[in-house]
């Protein structure tokens, strides 16, 4: 399952609607992998890095400040 990553979470960038798991606004998101192939998305909050696998289950999240 593939999944769109732009249509999920584009529209947080431009808004102040917050991310359901950490109630911040959305800075950036992208894809993980492990090399070879693509293992999964992050999205970077005000104070979070969340890692989702590929069926969009949370995997782990990581404290993160921006200078």
């Amino acid at each position: 399952m593939i999944v769109n990553l732009h249509e999920r979470y584009n529209h947080y960038l431009h808004t102040d609607k917050k991310h359901d798991h950490v109630n911040e606004r959305v800075i950036s998101y992208g894809w993980t992998d492990d090399g070879k192939n693509i293992t999964g998305y992050y999205v970077l909050t005000e104070n979070y890095k969340l890692f989702y696998n590929m069926k969009e289950r949370l995997e782990s999240m990581e404290e993160w400040k921006s200078d």
